[in-house]
């Protein structure tokens, strides 16, 4: 049985610490995890593996850390869906000019077609030489075996002209 968490704190990361502790004393795993600073806040993902009773008894202990640590913790427990294996795993980067729309385009192009996000990550900053923001992303995408993917990069790289945003699909080697 797995848990998903979004654990949302302060900036710092000392909290990481005493849910993996937890995590150990419950027997239980970590399968996944991530952790980033956000402005003032630390947000991290995990992924937690374990009996169900464990996991059970790992829920209770997070209720308790949560308001000793004044942090948000949501919980959740995935159902297993099988990895479509008849994908084929793209990234995607992007490159444009700061607006808002950016990213909810990009998102709402790939699902239009069926495409699944597994990952995505994005950031503004200000670019040497320019006194403009720039605004990048990466989206690690799994297109299905039935999409035409030369049909597809003509499609996408079109709608970047028309963004104007510069970008890069190609799939991931390993």
């Amino acid at each position: 049985m797995q848990l998903a968490l979004v654990v949302l704190g302060k900036r710092s990361t000392h909290f990481i610490v005493e849910i993996l502790a937890a995590i150990s004393s419950c027997s239980c795993h970590v399968v996944e995890l991530r952790s980033s600073q956000l402005a003032q806040t630390t947000a991290s993902y995990l992924l937690i593996d374990g009996d169900w009773n464990h996991i059970a008894k790992l829920e209770s202990i997070l209720d308790g850390l949560q308001k000793r640590l004044e942090i948000n913790i949501h919980m959740l427990r995935p159902e297993s869906n099988p990895v479509d294996c008849k994908s084929i795993p793209y990234t995607l980067e992007t490159i444009s000019l700061n607006r808002s729309d950016i990213i909810e385009s990009i998102t709402r192009f790939m699902l239009d077609r069926d495409i699944d996000i597994e990952e995505i990550s994005a950031s503004c900053y200000q670019a040497p030489y320019i006194q403009n923001p720039v605004f990048s992303t990466k989206f690690i995408l799994l297109i299905p075996h039935a999409v035409k993917l030369l049909a597809l990069r003509e499609e996408f790289l079109d709608f970047c002209d028309h963004l104007n945003i510069d970008a890069i699909i190609e799939p991931i080697k390993r």
